[in-house]
């Protein structure tokens, strides 16, 4: 096949208009296109009276010969070339007698658990699934028990259980890793096939919201167990059983459940996610290789949809194919700091994502229809270790692995007495916050976040919400923004405290080759907890470059 990209039309040009746009760019007639099949599609929104969209098409014509002759004659021009091959192809299945002796286990089940589970039952090598949490169900329930009761359980919430933390979001399924081997094409058609509407496949910024991840996650869950795959639920690892070989290699030999039971293995997978702190501190103990890395820290901002569509679509808000508007944006602050967009939200709400006791945590989930009254996005500032390190050193010495953890509990659990109890979040109006003020009254904008948002000084003089050096950032970002989307500094938009667990705070180390620890053979770490994934679709990509990676070992596969 041929395929053309950046083939622009109108927004609202006729479905008619696209098959003869096609022709006269191929220099074709009718009869020598066999079909077209829409790859991608998105738009160009940079000016909104005549916002365009782009397609990227796959030409089929009679025979390779005609392809070849369309080829070599537009053989100058960059956007037709041929189609590449998309279709994924398995690193190898285990032979029917393959001995059940010491199954790879995957630790976690979110999306990267999910993704690596999954690939290893499709090569037939039955994958043993560890998930602290419960089923989505289940969990969905505790979940909606913080939110209207203020009762958290810190086993099933927004970051533990079947689903991850991406169940909980706007289930956002692009990125911008790069992706040689299409790898998020196999995603993507996994999610298809577990009932995620089509136009996921094509559309340029593919999203489904929680309630059809929901859904989705029982299916996948369904083929793994049908393919001779075991998820066990409720099942916490508590420790890590590591042996060394005659020349002092560490190899992992097995884990150690909670309920004291072991599960002997020589391939473990952790996908553990951002937020497993007590399962990172023993990994640490057990002397598994990782490093402190870079994170952000902010607050979600709200505004209304409509204020957000009218400066991205201009006249042509509310048009159906563009839907509830986005952004990105970033500032960079005269102290230095970088601010940034993080996780936009259109048409969603503010959530509590906190997992541990008597701390808030805030993020940003939609629904497939994106049609709540509010706008959200995380507005964050970048920290580096140096910002964290506990020891007061200044000499350049590595910063503690666990570091990172501790600074985010800090900011936490300050946000829980700024709230004033009961997992309220504290909040300001970003008006008063500009002018260094505290709140007291709402305007125009009602916060999304439940159970509840605490009106007050974010900037507390001695000991405010964020860092110094955070507050100062996000106050100057604040009017910049302004200059790109008008209404951002509106003064009824709110700030809602505060946004920690943008990503992992470390990273456990990996070969570049063959993903394995860096000190213990056998322990592939992966995804978002392990520092090498952001977003459900880089966390789906890991799992399965991971799961290839541990069936390569286990199946002899050079």
């Amino acid at each position: 096949m041929i395929r053309i990209t950046e083939l622009r039309l109108p927004l609202n040009h006729r479905e008619d208009e696209l098959r003869p746009a096609v022709l006269d760019k191929l220099g074709l007639q009718d009869t020598e296109l066999l079909a077209l099949h829409v790859f991608r599609r998105g738009y160009d929104a940079r000016k909104k009276t005549a916002i365009v969209l782009s397609y990227t098409l796959d030409c089929e014509l009679a025979s390779p010969d005609a392809e070849a002759a369309v080829l070599a004659r537009l053989v100058k021009d960059p956007h037709v070339k041929p189609s590449p091959d998309t279709r994924y192809k398995f690193v190898g299945h285990a032979p029917a007698d393959f001995p059940a002796e010491r199954r790879p286990v995957v630790v976690g089940f979110g999306p990267c658990g999910i993704l690596a589970a999954l690939v290893l039952a499709q090569m037939g090598l039955r994958p043993i699934v560890l998930e602290r949490g419960k089923q989505v169900r289940e969990r969905t329930k505790d979940t909606w028990g913080l939110w209207r009761e203020s009762q958290l359980n810190p086993e099933s919430n927004v970051q533990f259980g079947e689903g991850g933390a991406g169940t909980f979001s706007d289930g956002k399924l692009w990125s911008q890793i790069s992706d040689p081997r299409h790898l998020t094409r196999k995603v993507l058609e996994e999610f298809v096939k577990a009932g995620a509407p089509e136009e996921i496949l094509y559309v340029s910024k593919p999203h489904i919201g929680t309630f059809r991840l929901v859904s989705m996650v029982i299916k996948i869950r369904a083929e793994i167990e049908a393919l001779g795959g075991e998820i066990r639920f409720q099942q916490k690892v508590t420790d890590l059983l590591v042996e060394p070989d005659a020349k002092g290699q560490r190899h992992v030999r097995g884990l150690v459940l909670e309920s004291g039971e072991q599960i002997r293995a020589d391939h473990v997978i952790l996908a553990l996610g951002h937020s497993a702190r007590d399962t990172f501190t023993m990994l640490h103990g057990r002397g598994v290789y990782m490093e402190a890395k870079p994170f952000s820290m902010g607050y979600r901002i709200e505004h209304p949809q409509s204020i957000i569509d009218a400066a991205r679509f201009g006249p042509n808000a509310g048009h159906p194919i563009l839907g509830a508007a986005d952004y990105k944006l970033v500032h960079h602050a005269k102290n230095g700091r970088s601010v940034y967009s993080f996780c936009m939200c259109p048409g969603g709400t503010v959530v509590a994502a906190t997992s541990e006791p008597l701390r808030v945590v805030t993020n940003g989930m939609s629904q497939y229809s994106r049609n709540e009254r509010n706008a959200n996005a995380g507005i964050v500032v970048g920290l580096s270790p140096e910002d964290y390190r506990q020891d007061g050193k200044t000499d350049g010495s590595p910063v503690n692995p666990l570091d990172g953890m501790a600074f985010q509990r800090l900011w936490e659990s300050r946000a829980y007495e700024l709230g004033e109890g009961a997992y309220r979040a504290p909040g300001a109006l970003v008006g008063d916050f500009i002018k260094r003020q505290r709140s007291s009254v709402l305007g125009r904008v009602e916060p999304s976040y439940k159970p509840g948002v605490t009106l007050t000084d974010l900037q507390q003089k001695g000991f405010g919400s964020l860092p110094e050096y955070a507050l100062d950032a996000i106050r100057e970002a604040l009017p910049a923004f302004e200059r790109q989307i008008k209404g951002f500094s509106m003064n009824d938009a709110v700030l809602t405290g505060v946004e920690t667990r943008t990503s992992s705070p470390l990273r456990i180390n990996r070969g570049r080759e063959d993903y394995q620890s860096l000190n213990t053979r056998g322990l592939y770490p992966a995804g978002e907890g392990a520092g090498y994934a952001g977003g459900i679709m880089s966390a789906g990509v890991d799992g399965i470059e991971v799961a290839e990676a541990v069936a390569k070992s286990m199946l002899g596969i050079r």
